[in-house]
């Protein structure tokens, strides 16, 4: 069986330059560069729900032109044999079909593959967006301040 472990350097470096790469694709709408990024059988899903193939969110990206910022945080990158699972923040500041921009911010789950020409592909992408947080903070989310109110996170 094939642990799972927080990425050493080198490896956690080829990875978030490979994000860093895709971020700068969706900005400039380079449709090969974000084509040799995704894999095949790629499964993206946006924050509504919207599930797209490789080719759809190529199709996407050419045809909404929505990406005009991207931002992340600090990114967690574990691994399992030639798999990465990357998680964190991301906020997105997007053109909206009206001509106005918005921001789409929340927690991302991005899965990459090692190749057999030893490059890193997304397999798969599921953006969660912030939601109302009805159940507010546990103890361990909150530092164990026992002030946190519900509302809070």
């Amino acid at each position: 069986m094939t642990d799972v472990t927080y990425a050493d350097g080198a490896t956690r470096a080829e990875i978030l330059a490979v994000e860093d790469r895709r971020i700068a694709a969706l900005l400039a709408v380079d449709l090969a560069t974000l084509a040799d990024l995704y894999d095949d059988t790629l499964v993206h899903i946006h924050a509504p729900g919207l599930v797209h193939t490789k080719a759809q969110l190529l199709e996407h990206v050419a045809a909404r032109k929505a990406y005009l910022a991207i931002e992340r945080e600090d990114l967690t990158v574990r691994v399992l044999g030639d798999v990465a699972v990357v998680t964190g923040r991301i906020v997105n500041r997007l053109a909206s079909p009206d001509g106005s921009e918005r921001l789409l911010a929340g927690p991302v789950t991005q899965v990459l593959r090692r190749c057999d020409d030893d490059a890193w592909r997304f397999v798969s992408f599921q953006m969660t967006p912030d939601g109302e947080q009805v159940w507010g903070a546990l103890p361990s989310e909150r530092g164990g301040r026992a002030d946190a109110g519900e509302g809070e996170r």
